[in-house]
């Protein structure tokens, strides 16, 4: 018997109790609301079926674009660093030597390397990338979530609703603190897959039962459910008026947990093990995997979390031993995979972090926040591959033409997943917000 089948053997009533629950905001709630509320957004959102899908692939921390996909050879020594520049397979655009693989694919994806912000702080700057709004006064960025605006993640599955079963926002492998919904709400909130992919035992119980469990299991876990709404009942019909619906969408929650669809979209197990092999057998690669296996299945967006960038200390020792190489094997196995299944244009991927890292290096051979300029990589559902738009200065302090920032990506992001960054949301104060805060959308990669 497999570990995962013995501890469903030995599920005890506070278990029972927990039986279909999804990880919303860092807490739980029933599966069955979450599919409630999903259904309700989507009714109203009049969602399409054959729309872009987006992974935001989160480096937290701080990439050091720099030392990545903007080398400055022709700089002094203290800031052009210890990695020489290679030829891609896009003529004219050079990236780091610790980053083969993925000059391999150049083709498939582009740069911006004029882009930056104002902010240098972990925390703001987060929230400024992943929501497209720069934190005003009051924002505590201890909270989880800590959004005063919504994530773009929020904004997708609010607009377009789920597709089918699957949620339409899935964390993995865990919900960032600024990937939230803010003011719009539970119906909005991601779904947190809070596993590692690469672990050996991985499996999403929330979603669905171990794979090793057979059909008479599966009958008891049926049983176990009767009797979670037989001691539930009472409440539920004192706190909810609707009851037949409640029941409707307990049923739709079973349905889920035992579809041979979620089975597969979830059981990355699945996957030949050269594949596994050529992603990485590490949580970047095993979660860049398992967000292709989503959008496949219908996820609208994916976002995966990796740390740590923060590399104030010995930055090109950590980058070159244990995060290019993940790096490395993570992306250029995402853009091939993607593009050999055919889905490549209509799945945007954008790869980046909250800032980059300082142009002149530290005592301690690091570098340090750098808010001002760094680059952005991105491809797939409609962006042009194989370019570089825009130039940082000769020492990456700043752009040196064409500045972009977290607003333009917004509007470029929504934009090519069909949704108006011109349209507002309401606060609960009745103020109106635009999905995009006056972003432009960067014509150069559309």
């Amino acid at each position: 018997m497999s570990r995962a089948s013995a501890a469903y053997d030995r599920i005890d009533r506070r278990e029972v109790l927990r039986v279909g629950t999804a990880t919303l905001f860092g807490a739980s709630f029933s599966l069955p609301t979450l599919l409630e509320r999903q259904a309700a957004a989507r009714e109203a959102s009049g969602a399409r079926v054959d729309d872009v899908s987006l992974i935001i692939v989160y480096l937290k921390g701080g990439l050091s674009t720099i030392d990545t996909f903007d080398l400055k050879p022709e700089a002094p020594v203290e800031f052009r660093g210890d990695f020489h520049p290679i030829s891609t397979n896009s003529p004219g655009i050079l990236i780091c030597e610790h980053l083969p693989r993925i000059a391999g694919q150049m083709d498939k994806l582009s740069l911006i390397r004029s882009f930056g912000h104002r902010n240098s702080n972990h925390g703001e700057a987060d929230h400024y990338m992943l929501t497209g709004y720069h934190p005003a006064a009051g924002f505590n960025p201890s909270l989880r979530p800590n959004n005063q605006r919504p994530s773009h993640g929020s904004i997708i599955s609010r607009k377009l609703g789920p597709r089918g079963s699957v949620p339409a926002y899935v964390c993995l492998p865990r919900m960032h603190d600024s990937g939230g919904a803010a003011y719009l709400g539970a119906a909005a909130a991601p779904f947190v897959i809070e596993a590692d992919p690469a672990s050996p035992d991985f499996s999403v119980p929330d979603i669905v039962p171990p794979l090793a469990l057979d059909a008479r299991r599966l009958g008891s876990r049926r049983e176990l459910l009767a009797r979670v709404d037989r001691y539930r009942k009472s409440a539920e019909l004192a706190a909810n008026s609707r009851a037949s619906t409640v029941g409707v969408f307990r049923q739709r929650a079973f349905e889920l947990m035992t579809s041979p669809a979620a089975k597969r979209a979830f059981d990355l197990h699945a996957e030949p093990d050269a594949l596994r092999d050529e992603y990485g057998r590490h949580t970047l690669g095993q979660s860049c995997l398992m967000a292709r296996r989503l959008v496949a299945a219908g996820v609208r967006c994916v976002t995966v979390e990796h740390s740590n960038w923060d590399t104030h200390d010995n930055n090109f020792s950590v980058l070159k031993k244990e995060l290019l190489p993940r790096l490395d094997s993570a992306l250029s196995a995402l853009f091939r995979d993607l593009a050999e299944r055919g889905m490549l244009a209509q799945t945007l991927v954008v790869v980046t972090g909250e800032f980059g890292r300082t142009p002149r290096i530290n005592k301690n051979a690091g570098r340090d926040h750098w808010g001002p300029a760094f680059t952005v990589a991105l491809g797939g559902g409609g962006i042009r591959g194989g370019r570089a738009v825009g130039h940082s200065d000769e020492r990456a302090e700043k752009p040196a033409d064409n500045p972009y920032g977290p607003e333009d990506l917004a509007a470029t992001m929504h934009h090519l997943l069909g949704i108006n960054p011109e349209e507002e949301f309401y606060t609960p104060e009745g103020r109106p917000v635009k999905i995009a805060n006056q972003g432009r959308r960067i014509h150069e990669l559309l």
